[in-house]
């Protein structure tokens, strides 16, 4: 151990000490009772696993979520977690033993103990506080210390996260029989961050081991990708950078999806209840989905989806008028719309307003070169057409600031979900007629969109 973690470990066992006098073993632990909910089994099935963290600092980073409450941020993960992980070393992340049953109260799932813990009175201290599973760092400990550790754990039917971070560590992790091995792609020596660790090491593991890749998982793209080597992620600082968490966590788990051409308030509630993230509202008078301004606030109105008005051709001023009237999140060109033209429009915009240009794929892909633009729109024709482009033009392109459109469905989604885009546009394949969303083949487009 050497820098950063030698320190973090030294002030732990201060930490320790201290606690032992201020909270002695003997006077809580009759009161420890043995966990019920099922670390280990909550992390299996064919579905990866999400254990979704609540960190309010970190070394690396400082203060991440300044207005951190554990209870409302469960009141998310509840909705989306197969655990829930929580800080408690109070000197480097802020946080605190106290956190552990404000999130079990809250949420069903199993509570993990995140903390560099060396002595057993920690485990019984997390346990104490309604923990059901405490992270045993390779790094901090021995393999005789790591036994000890573990039984004690085990004896209060509480799972353990094994957790390594190169290649010596986890051979002991195999010696030492883990069941639920981390991977940390951060280098806790110098807090790099390296993916590559889970792509190396993951394969190594059996079958029987359960692999979480930890650390430096920020995206959708790198969700689906590293989901051929780990069985489950842990994600912590991506989700708490975000004031809207909920969005935050679909963005990871699903993508930046958006469903297009909603005229109704109950659709908009099914494309949020189903997963997605934005809503399109078409204002093209020749389109079958157009809808008037008091048609969509109601939709609006039903849903917490973030909002883009799609327009084609448009005086800028009725663009501009839209977005604030109805405090659009994006306005989505259509049509002709030139540099001149997006120049003019990003002076007028409210800054929270981005711009999305929508281009129409043939036999070749249109360059996206043009300035202000912030996302593009890859569409078949003009959009709600219900066919697709030749999605072969997309390999080795980056789609970073791309939606993917055009006949998109159930049973295309998941092969247009791995190309990598930001996101899927959902519009005609998720309809019963048009302008009319089918609440069930909403559902099952999100819910195949999450069978990975």
């Amino acid at each position: 151990m050497e820098t950063v973690l030698a320190k973090i470990v030294a002030d732990k066992a201060l930490w320790v000490e201290a606690r032992k006098a201020q909270q002695p073993l003997a006077s809580f632990q009759n009161d420890v009772v043995p966990s019920t909910r099922r670390f280990y089994d909550a992390l299996q099935g064919a579905r990866t696993a999400f254990i979704l963290e609540c960190k309010k600092a970190s070394p690396s980073k400082g203060v991440i979520r300044a207005d951190f409450d554990p209870a409302r941020i469960a009141a998310v993960y509840k909705h989306h977690a197969s655990a829930i992980s929580v800080l408690t070393d109070e000197k480097y992340f802020q946080g605190s033993f106290d956190f552990l049953p404000l999130v079990s109260a809250i949420a069903p799932q199993p509570v993990l103990c995140k903390d560099f813990i060396i002595d057993p009175y920690q485990i019984y201290l997390a346990r104490f506080y309604q923990a059901d599973a405490c992270l045993l760092m390779l790094s901090v400990l021995d393999d005789d210390q790591y036994r000890q550790l573990a039984a004690v754990a085990h004896s209060l039917s509480m799972g353990v996260l094994t957790e390594v971070s190169n290649e010596e560590e986890l051979e002991r992790a195999i010696r030492l029989e883990a069941k639920v091995v981390g991977i940390n792609n951060r280098d806790l020596r110098d807090l790099s961050i390296d993916l590559n660790r889970t792509r190396e090491l993951a394969p190594r593991l059996g079958h029987g081991v359960t692999v979480i890749s930890e650390s430096g998982i920020h995206t959708y793209g790198q969700v689906r990708e590293l989901s051929r080597f780990a069985n489950g992620f842990l994600i912590g600082s991506a989700l708490m950078e975000h004031d809207d968490l909920e969005t935050a966590v679909r963005q990871v788990l699903l993508g930046e999806n958006k469903v297009c051409g909603l005229t109704r308030a109950q659709d908009a509630q099914s494309a949020w209840e189903a997963g997605a993230v934005f809503g399109g509202l078409i204002f093209v008078a020749s389109s079958p989905r157009a809808i008037t301004d008091d048609q969509a606030r109601a939709v609006i109105d039903a849903a917490p989806l973030r909002y883009v008005g799609v327009f084609r051709d448009a005086p800028l001023d009725d663009v501009v008028t839209k977005a604030q009237q109805l405090a659009l999140n994006a306005v989505q060109l259509h049509g002709d719309e030139d540099q001149t033209y997006i120049s003019a429009l990003r002076a007028s915009l409210p800054e929270t307003t981005a711009i999305w240009k929508a281009q129409s794929v043939s036999h070749a892909l249109p360059a996206r070169n043009l300035q202000y633009v912030d996302r593009y729109v890859l569409d078949n024709g003009q959009g709600g057409s219900g066919a697709r482009f030749d999605w072969s033009l997309l390999e080795g392109q980056p789609l970073d600031n791309v939606m993917l459109a055009g006949g998109l469905g159930a049973d295309n989604c998941v092969q247009a979900a791995q190309l990598g885009c930001a996101g899927l546009d959902f519009n005609s394949g998720v309809e019963s007629a048009p302008g009319i969303k089918d609440s069930d083949k909403l559902a099952a487009v999100f819910r195949t969109l999450r069978a990975y």
